[in-house]
């Protein structure tokens, strides 16, 4: 019986090695190029040739002007979306749970939920089409207001504004359908006994339903954190332009800019490990604080 179950395991295991060899070889294999950050790399000369420098193309980087202002729009973008991405897909969740009529909320579920499966090429075009300021339909709808055009893409104020909100759209869907698990799970009878002592559909909400869910929402929060230098490389990188640089300008993109248009190829991979390193430290501050805060643990 022991051997049997032992052929089944050997089974299981085989079945998860075409899995296990592709991340070894696309997750784990690229990082023996992050030496490259420790020397003045040539392509010529490959890693093995290239000289070390220790430090110096970190100190390099942190003598950078524009580095501090790409980390300061990162920090701020990120922030925000991590924000707009925890309040909306509650508001969102909320008012789903009270809409009665489930062919309804089925349907509007599956519209807002719909955006998250469109790549960011495909919504850059719509975005660009939908916010021009000579045909868009957005300044056309200003226009009648008597407000003169805005180029949303091109105002540096506006900008990371509207980041923050195109991906809110996009993406507050899918978020929505953790806190309406979360909402299910609710005891019933709470709501029973509130309705018995008179309680309204909002202090149902506000004593019931936000208490029930308040876990979840502490543990998506904290583990958001992990985030905050995640400002979304395929959005930045499909709707900025030179003129925004100053406010959408985030580290990706910065090293895009460094590693493979100017080929500063060590830099450029000193500003990519230096977030590695911040976001993990963020994401193991993040598993600390929901194992504190939520009891999540990840085993």
């Amino acid at each position: 019986m022991a051997v049997k179950k032992r052929k089944i395991q050997w089974t299981l295991h085989l079945m998860i090695l075409p899995a296990l060899l592709l991340i070894l070889l696309y997750s784990y294999g690229p990082m023996f190029g992050i030496v490259i950050a420790f020397q003045k790399f040539i392509p010529a000369r490959g890693i093995a040739g290239s000289n070390w420098v220790g430090w110096d193309n970190f100190r390099f980087v942190m003598e950078m002007p524009d580095f501090y202002r790409v980390l300061r729009n990162t920090v701020f973008i990120s922030a925000m979306k991590i924000i707009a991405n925890l309040v909306v897909p509650i508001m969102i969740a909320l008012l789903l749970n009270e809409i009665r009529k489930e062919a309804f909320k089925r349907s509007f579920q599956t519209l807002v939920y719909l955006p998250h499966f469109l790549s960011w090429i495909l919504l850059g075009g719509i975005l660009i089409d939908i916010l021009s300021p000579s045909n868009g339909i957005v300044n056309q709808f200003l226009g009648w207001l008597g407000i003169d055009p805005i180029y949303f893409l091109g105002d540096r104020t506006w900008f990371p504004y509207v980041l923050v909100g195109s991906d809110t759209w996009k993406e507050f869907g899918y978020n929505t359908i953790v806190y309406l698990a979360a909402i299910t799970g609710i005891n019933l009878s709470l709501y029973e006994a509130a309705i018995v002592d008179g309680a309204s559909r909002w202090k149902q909400t506000l004593h019931i339903t936000l208490p029930g869910i308040a876990p979840i929402i502490v543990l998506l929060c904290v583990l958001s954190l992990g985030n905050v230098l995640n400002a979304g490389f395929d959005q930045v990188f499909n709707l900025y332009s030179p003129q925004v640089y100053e406010t959408g300008d985030i580290i990706d993109t910065f090293v895009y800019q460094l590693g493979l248009v100017d080929a500063q190829y060590s830099v450029g991979t000193a500003v990519g490990l230096f977030k590695s390193f911040v976001s993990l430290v963020f994401i193991l501050v993040s598993y600390v604080l929901a194992y504190r805060l939520a009891g999540y643990r990840i085993f």
